[in-house]
């Protein structure tokens, strides 16, 4: 089929099937049909086509996987605040701990896999996968003990006795949830990178239909507690790793799925290297805002503080799927690009990626501050949590606009390979400025848990402004000759990264 490639004002045009076959009246039609194309808003629509084409579904299977946790902890909190206090912290702090390091250690798979694919090396990706899998199961063995020792971790960290306690019995329930984390998210990354979306949102379809009405069944009906909805989790997550892997498996990727390799174990150490390398950088920010949370608790009252704060981060975690989607797109779209020598290309989809994002952004934004009095209501009747978020709600919707750009400008750094240099970015900005700010305005200015939020936020701003300076100064060619490197690199050593 004919492929239009086009970005950043180059004009270029890559017809795989123009041959010595074709006609001068087809080489006409196609040329006649560039120049059509050649202004501002046809690249747009161009672009953006592609784009949605991985964000629809990717916003929606994001929507339906974090629902189920929306799920959870709205049957938590309607039993009372205690549970919703320990679900909360099992889910936040410490599967998310899990959770963020495996997802950015997945996220090696968006550059190699994005890059394989535009470059048409389609037999690598099944092995990259593979790879990443074992890798990651690997990881999951090792922080194990976070999970069996969840209670005097948490008591360490100073959160009072009893959520610590009934936190670490859910916890022990949700291990079979981190193993299956670890295997679902290579799954969709490799589906991802050859825009096999639809199917995942099928999946996650599934998955939080079945969830939804187990929960009702179980706790509301029968009465199972606390308990009954960590384990109910455990069954939807590994719904989703069975129904893609049986996609997978089952002929959904002829090309890119050839069987198992034993060439998945080979230079495991390598594959290890490069994907701590994206693990850092990602997992630096999904722990900042979970040790938001943790800071939380040590405040004075931490029931309501660490509820209401919970509710807050729940509602940006679920609009967060929306960013994160477009983060997901930008980095396929500039891996694709990249690895096909399109530096151009890379260049607009990422601009096209972040003005739609941010106008998005703008629309939630202004969502909370309308509906600011009324957001915890699916969590909680309490009427002292639903004020206390209610005083939150302003922070909560400066970081929703925040973040509807930060994820795009991490999508451009992982489809182009810049995960290490992007770690040390978060390091700064997180860890160095925006903790100690936090804590600063927290408990020194005794502003409490809008202190610790504004502060952190600060972080924020100040990592996302260096990522648009990087970017904004990024020699785009450069950045395609050195995908084009790295994948014959990779061709000729067969497959080793």
């Amino acid at each position: 089929m004919k492929d239009y490639e086009r970005g950043g004002g180059e004009k270029r045009i890559n017809v795989p099937l123009l041959e010595e076959n074709s006609s001068p009246a087809t080489t006409l039609q196609l040329y006649h049909h560039d120049d059509i194309q050649d202004d501002l808003l046809s690249r747009v629509w161009i672009e953006s086509k592609k784009l949605w084409h991985i964000v629809g579904p990717t916003i929606f299977s994001r929507i339906a996987s974090y629902s189920m946790f929306i799920i959870t902890q709205a049957s938590a909190g309607h039993l009372g605040n205690l549970e919703l206090a320990a679900i909360a912290l099992s889910t936040t702090v410490i599967v998310g701990f899990c959770f963020g390091l495996l997802l950015g250690m997945a996220s090696a798979l968006e550059t190699l896999c994005g890059q394989a694919y535009g470059a048409k090396q389609y037999h690598m990706l099944g092995i990259y996968m593979q790879r990443s899998c074992v890798v990651l199961t690997i990881c999951a063995i090792l922080l194990l003990p976070l999970y069996i020792f969840t209670t005097p971790i948490l008591k360490l960290l100073g959160q009072p006795d009893d959520i610590a306690e009934l936190a670490g019995l859910v916890t022990i329930w949700l291990i079979p949830l981190h193993f299956a984390l670890a295997l679902q998210f290579p799954l969709q990354r490799f589906l991802q990178s050859q825009l096999k979306t639809p199917i995942i949102a099928w999946v996650c379809l599934g998955a939080l239909l079945s969830h939804t009405f187990l929960n009702w069944l179980v706790v509301h009906k029968l009465g199972f507690g606390v308990i009954g909805v960590a384990a109910l989790s455990n069954v939807s997550w590994w719904a989703i790793v069975l129904g893609l892997f049986s996609y997978i498996v089952g002929g959904g990727c002829p090309e890119t799925w050839t069987g198992f390799s034993m060439e998945a174990f080979s230079d495991l150490w390598g594959f290890f290297k490069l994907s701590v390398a994206s693990g850092i950088m990602l997992c630096l920010e999904n722990w900042y805002y979970r040790i938001l949370v943790l800071m939380t608790g040590n405040l004075n009252n931490a029931t309501v503080a660490v509820s209401a704060l919970t509710v807050c981060m729940s509602i940006n975690g679920l609009e967060m799927m929306v960013p994160l989607a477009f983060f997901a797109a930008t980095g396929v779209r500039v891996a694709n690009e990249l690895g096909a020598g399109n530096g151009k290309a890379a260049k607009f989809a990422s601009k096209v990626s972040a003005i739609t994002s941010l106008i998005i952004g703008i629309f939630f934004c202004s969502l909370i501050m309308i509906f600011h009095e009324k957001l915890a209501i699916i969590y909680t009747t309490s009427d002292v949590v639903l004020q206390a978020v209610d005083n939150l709600a302003i922070l909560l919707a400066f970081t929703i606009l925040l973040n509807s750009i930060q994820p795009v400008l991490s999508g451009v750094a992982v489809g182009s390979g810049w995960q290490a240099s992007v770690a040390y970015i978060n390091i700064g900005c997180y860890y160095i400025i925006g903790l100690p700010l936090g804590a600063s305005l927290g408990w020194f200015f005794h502003l409490g848990v809008r202190g610790i939020w504004s502060g952190m936020i600060g972080g924020t701003a100040i990592q996302t402004l260096i990522l648009i300076i990087i970017t904004m100064r990024c020699d785009w060619d450069m950045q395609a000759q050195n995908a084009s490197s790295r994948m014959n690199r990779l061709s000729n050593s067969s497959g080793k990264p």
